[in-house]
């Protein structure tokens, strides 16, 4: 029996996780959007790739929030995506009033799933969608520190000119330019710390470049933000739950004493399986890290409030 998935939100990002999703051959998408057509247009294109792609899973187009019943996991991407020139701080008025309403429908249809949040400004809508749905943190998991992680990896690969395969090193904190924190301390290349490998101003540009990741995206493309990586960080983690990997990423949980954070949203390293957040960890990093991951802390508090 293969496992149900919905994804919220049929955009650029939305329609290529739900793409995703159904290559895999083991789940069954439901893609949603209030726009009469849209979902069920780009679910019939996907569904008449499957004879090339060799997969008999379903994948369901839909404005009614009936065909999502019981999913056990749901993707929210609904929102206003990013413009040039457009923070993420710019969205939240617009974009709470979006993911409150549709995680209402969420929890009043499939109230065992566990949510897996996209839309931005992302550590705030978490806060919209714990005020919203009273679930429990361990069933809702933000995606941010997934996606700045791999852009994170992407450009130290490039720096260093190493496989990005044997780059290990993540993203904490926030998923704001000013929140993220690049981890320096503990990021390796095949096992060399990436100190003992680049001089300081090199890192230094990773980290920066990191930091700017999705806003150089935005700049570029003119019309809209990036879709492939957020789509495939959004699977890892999908996946992670529905086959019980126990994997260890780094997710948007809702800190309760973790470095010292309490009560707001932050990027940890966490293990994730079919219950959803099973374990926190606090790895040992750099003062000056700690240090700005309860500043993210703080700053998510303050942002949260203004919704």
């Amino acid at each position: 029996m293969r496992r149900k998935v919905t994804v919220v939100g049929a955009g650029m990002t939305g329609g290529t996780m739900a793409q995703i999703l159904a290559g895999t051959g083991y789940i069954d998408t439901v893609l949603f959007d209030i726009i009469e057509g849209l979902p069920q247009g780009k679910a019939l294109d996907i569904s008449e790739s499957a004879p090339l792609v060799g997969t008999s899973s379903s994948i369901t187009g839909s404005n009614d929030w009936k065909d999502t019943a019981n999913s056990e996991v749901v993707i929210v991407t609904s929102g206003v995506p990013r413009k040039p020139g457009m923070t993420r701080e710019d969205l939240i008025k617009t974009n709470a009033g979006i993911v409150e309403s549709v995680t209402k429908s969420v929890v009043e249809h499939s109230p065992d799933a566990i949510l897996v949040i996209f839309a931005n400004p992302m550590d705030a809508m978490c806060h919209v969608t714990l005020q919203t749905t009273k679930l429990p943190r361990e069933r809702i998991i933000g995606q941010g520190g997934m996606l700045d992680s791999t852009r994170y990896r992407t450009f130290i690969a490039w720096e260093t000119g190493a496989s990005v395969q044997d780059v290990h090193a993540v993203v904490l904190g926030g998923h704001t330019e000013a929140t993220m924190v690049p981890i320096v301390s503990t990021a390796t290349v095949g096992g060399v710390p990436l100190t003992s490998m680049l001089p300081r101003e090199r890192i230094e540009a990773v980290v920066q470049r990191t930091k700017n990741g999705g806003a150089e995206i935005v700049a570029l493309l003119k019309t809209g933000s990036a879709f492939y990586a957020p789509a495939h960080a959004a699977v890892q983690m999908v996946e992670a739950i529905l086959l019980d990997q126990n994997r260890v990423l780094p997710c948007c949980i809702y800190a309760q004493g973790e470095y010292g954070i309490r009560d707001a949203f932050v990027g940890l390293p966490i293990k994730i399986s079919r219950s959803g957040i099973v374990q926190v960890y606090e790895p040992p990093l750099a003062d000056g890290e700690v240090a700005a991951i309860r500043q993210a802390g703080d700053a998510v508090r303050e942002l949260a409030a203004l919704v």
